[in-house]
């Protein structure tokens, strides 16, 4: 016998946490103000920017919650499955949601309020269940900031996961836009010179073009790694987005930063990556963008956005071009 959302509903209100002290005829109450709905693999839950105005509860399945950082990869924050609660933060704050969240597999969520229900409406119409649920949200959230609190230390096994997460190229597995952005900002906060250098291949189009973009991201994948062995250093190689890569230097002069550019270019020159197009010959060009700090800016955005601009330029110039800001061309 098939059984009654009737039932089932107050049955997985009353084993989520927010609705645990309710009694069953405010129980009831809440599940005829519910709703079940079903979502298939890939599905999408909600979006980011979307209005929070429901929490889930997992009744089957698994909802993955991710965020996509800008010019970066989608990462994935949370997981939730069976008997699981997510979004009652957003309803509670009436805030836009900050992430989106995917069923992973066939999911079955129970979604309070309903559709055509605000949790306002709720909260006028029934004001000491509401005011109950609220505290227990409020307890929750307080609960995860000191289990977090407790979980987060510099090199524990979760902080390194974390770092690697949001820190770490996906394709690559260098360092990203968001460490570079974040450890430019460190250096000027503590007044250090540096050099930051970044280079761009001018014919990888062409590249992606004739082989496909499978054997471009079997390439960048090479370009990164070999430009980090190159270099020494992992923590100083970053692809920055697409194909640029960068690299930061401590305390160089504009003679050691051209210097250094100038090899990076050459590197790239001399890169060989027959081997991942099939034996084909192919070589690279590559245009090389290079400003100082304090010389060409003073805030972390201008500084390397000013300096991926000079690689296009280089491009549109011929390529295999070194600039810097003020110059119209640097060459050899």
């Amino acid at each position: 016998m098939t059984k009654k959302l009737a039932f089932t509903k107050p049955v997985l209100l009353k084993q989520t946490d927010i609705f645990s002290s309710l009694q069953t005829h405010e129980l009831r109450v809440i599940a005829k103000n519910s709703e079940f709905r079903i979502y298939q693999p890939g599905e999408t839950v909600f979006k980011t920017g979307e209005p929070g105005n429901a929490l889930y509860i997992v009744e089957s399945g698994e909802v993955v919650v991710q965020k996509q950082e800008e010019y970066g990869p989608v990462i994935d924050f949370a997981r939730f499955i069976q008997g699981n609660c997510f979004g009652e933060l957003d309803m509670f704050t009436e805030t836009n949601r900050v992430a989106s969240a995917v069923a992973s597999g066939e999911t079955r969520l129970l979604v309070f309020p309903k559709s055509g229900t605000s949790f306002e409406e709720i909260l006028k119409e029934l004001p000491e269940i509401s005011a109950r649920i609220l505290h227990k949200i409020l307890v929750n959230i307080a609960e995860r900031i000191r289990s977090a609190n407790s979980l987060i230390k510099e090199n524990s096994p979760l902080m390194q996961e974390l770092k690697k997460q949001v820190y770490r190229d996906k394709l690559t597995g260098i360092f990203n836009q968001t460490y570079l952005l974040e450890k430019i900002r460190k250096f000027i906060n503590n007044g250090n010179q540096f050099a930051l250098i970044i280079s761009k291949p001018d014919n990888f189009k062409d590249l992606n073009d004739n082989y496909g973009h499978e054997i471009g991201d079997l390439v960048l994948k090479m370009m990164a790694r070999l430009l980090r062995d190159f270099i020494g250093d992992d923590s100083r190689t970053v692809r920055y987005k697409g194909n640029a890569m960068a690299v930061l230097l401590m305390g160089a002069s504009r003679k050691e930063a051209y210097e250094a550019g100038l090899g990076i270019r050459d590197f790239l020159n001399q890169l060989d990556v027959s081997e991942v197009i099939g034996g084909v010959k192919f070589q690279l060009t590559a245009s090389v963008g290079i400003s100082l700090f304090p010389d060409h800016a003073s805030d972390p955005e201008t500084l390397v956005f000013n300096t991926h601009e000079l690689p296009l330029k280089g491009r549109t110039q011929g390529g295999n071009l070194i600039l810097f800001p003020e110059d119209n061309q640097d060459t050899e």
